[in-house]
Formats: C-alpha cells, sequence, structure tokens
C-alpha cells in the first residue's frame, strides 16, 4: 500500500514536534549529571537492553553527564545455582558468603564490560568500573533485622573523585555495585543504594531508576489510580500509611532520601518497555513516577 506525500510529511512533521517539545529539557540539563540505576527484567532482555544503552548514549551526545549503576542479580543467581549453591534472601538482600561473593563480582563485572562495549559500539567513549576502583565506595557490613548476611554492604562513603575525573574527560562511567570496607574486605552492594549514594554525593540533578513497574500507584490493583508526580511529604504519607509496602518501599525511601539530599528529581520508570528514559525526560507529561522537592510542587520541569 502506497503512502501519500502528505501522509509521509505528516510523519516527518511528528517527529519535529518531537525534537521541539525535547529542547527546552536538553537546554535546561546540558551538562548536568544524572545517574541512571539499571536492572530487573530489563537487562534479561537483549532487545531491552540494546534501547536502554540507546537512550543513554543519546543523553550523553546531547549534553548530559550520564552515569550508569547496574544490577545483576538474576544472573547472579543463575551461576550461583550453577555450581550447586541455592541462593538465599533475607528482607529482600542476597546472603552472601565467600563463594556467593568471588560469583557475585565475577557476574558484575562480565556484565559492566558488556555494557562498555554496548556503548562503545554506538559512538561513545564508556569506561566500566567498580565501587571498589579508586576507593569510590566505601562500605561497612550490612545487617538485616539483626541478621549476619555474609559479605553485604552498607556505603559509608562515596569518593567522587574517579567519576568526576572520568566526566571531565568525556568518558561514561558504568559502575559495579562492589565496595570495600576499611579492611579492604570485598563487599555486594545493593545496586539502588549505590546509585542514590552516587547520586547525592555527585550532586546529580536527575536519578533514574529502571524497575520492573511503570511507577506508583496508590493501589496497584487499580490501573487508573497512577501518580505521576510526587513531592517528597506524599511519598511519606504513602510509606507511613502503608499504602505503599513490598519490594517498592525501599526504592521510595531511596527516592525520597535523594530528593532531601539535593537530586533535583527522581524517577521510578518501566525499564522493560522502550525508550522510558527519554519519554520521561524529553516530555512535558513523562511517563513514569517523578519525585521533587515540596516548595517545587508548581515546577513545570
Amino acid at each position: 500500500m502506497s503512502v501519500s506525500r502528505e501522509e509521509y510529511m505528516e510523519k516527518y512533521y511528528q517527529k519535529a514536534e518531537v525534537l521541539i517539545e525535547a529542547l527546552p529539557y536538553i537546554q535546561k540539563f546540558n551538562r548536568k549529571v544524572i545517574v541512571v540505576k539499571y536492572g530487573g527484567s530489563a537487562m534479561s532482555d537483549e532487545e531491552i537492553k540494546k534501547n536502554v544503552i540507546k537512550d543513554v548514549t543519546l543523553l550523553k551526545l546531547v549534553g548530559f553527564k550520564p552515569i550508569v549503576v547496574h544490577g545483576g542479580g538474576k544472573d547472579i543467581s543463575s551461576w550461583v545455582q550453577k555450581v550447586g549453591k541455592e541462593a538465599q534472601f533475607v528482607n529482600g538482600f542476597r546472603v552472601t558468603d565467600d563463594e556467593t561473593m568471588e560469583i557475585a563480582e565475577m557476574v558484575l563485572g562480565r556484565v559492566n564490560k558488556q555494557l562498555v562495549a554496548m556503548v562503545q559500539e554506538l559512538g561513545v567513549r564508556a569506561v566500566g568500573i567498580s565501587g571498589k576502583d579508586g576507593g569510590l565506595l566505601e562500605v561497612e557490613k550490612k545487617y538485616a533485622d539483626g541478621k549476619d548476611i555474609g559479605y553485604v554492604g552498607s556505603i559509608t562513603k562515596v569518593n567522587t573523585k574517579i567519576l568526576e575525573d572520568l566526566l571531565d574527560d568525556d568518558f561514561l562511567p558504568i559502575v559495579s555495585p562492589i565496595g570495600l570496607d576499611s579492611n579492604f574486605d570485598t563487599y555486594n552492594i545493593n545496586a539502588d543504594d549505590a546509585a542514590c549514594a552516587i547520586a547525592k554525593a555527585m550532586h546529580a540533578d536527575k536519578l533514574a531508576f529502571l524497575t520492573d513497574i511503570e511507577g506508583v500507584y496508590r493501589d496497584k490493583e487499580n490501573k487508573s489510580d497512577f501518580i505521576s508526580r510526587l513531592t517528597v511529604s506524599e511519598a511519606k504519607k504513602l510509606i507511613d500509611t502503608g499504602i505503599v509496602g513490598g519490594g517498592m518501599l525501599p526504592k521510595l525511601n531511596n527516592c525520597t532520601d535523594a530528593v532531601e539530599h539535593g537530586v533535583n528529581r527522581v524517577h521510578i520508570l518501566d525499564g522493560r518497555k522502550p525508550h522510558t528514559l527519554l519519554l520521561e525526560i524529553f516530555t512535558n507529561k513523562g511517563i513514569g513516577t517523578m519525585f521533587f522537592a515540596d516548595e517545587e510542587k508548581d515546577s513545570l520541569l
């Protein structure tokens, strides 16, 4: 079926409108740091993975300073099973003994370099590091409700110099959530926690969590009850009243914590859908849930 010239031109007029809508956002966030936490199911599908990397690379090319913090939990669990062990979790944290820690570091290192290669294939220079490099992430042992869960770290300090140097030299840093304690023992870190800590320390303008859900609902059973914008006080009310719980609870705590420590905007997005990161940042309505400070409630951007 042939397409008329009018239909053909209308298609490209629409593309031009999208670019025009994106222009004020490109101007506003030019040379600003954006931290992207990438994990969950979005890492399991190769096509989705390519789309995420394309989005981050585009942000870099239009003037942002993106930093990617990635997970790899599903791959770690798969390799743990391959060596005859059973993955164990306490309150969502992986119980990490010596052998599991070795597997986690191996798997995360492999994922890290795969992402680096994908970015560089698109013509942008990337450097993959772990939190051990340059002393980036200093940790102490984390306990889950008083239980010893092994080599799981809670971040005590972010040494930002290595990230600042990479950004100044026009590299795109890709960070694996591994850290060292004061005895230089290696610890696994929750990737959400690592992304939040890095965003705060780098005074990032944006922090985006690519997750397995669309965003925040007042009632998760009612898809029409989606919340696209939340102030810190509104988010805390959802937490205090018990409306939000389960796996979303630590994410909301990270979101509010980041905003309270100077991150301008925090976003929860469905990483399984193509180009959600670009749609959230470069369109007026966005597509996920955005968190911001109470005093900016009437801000359009």
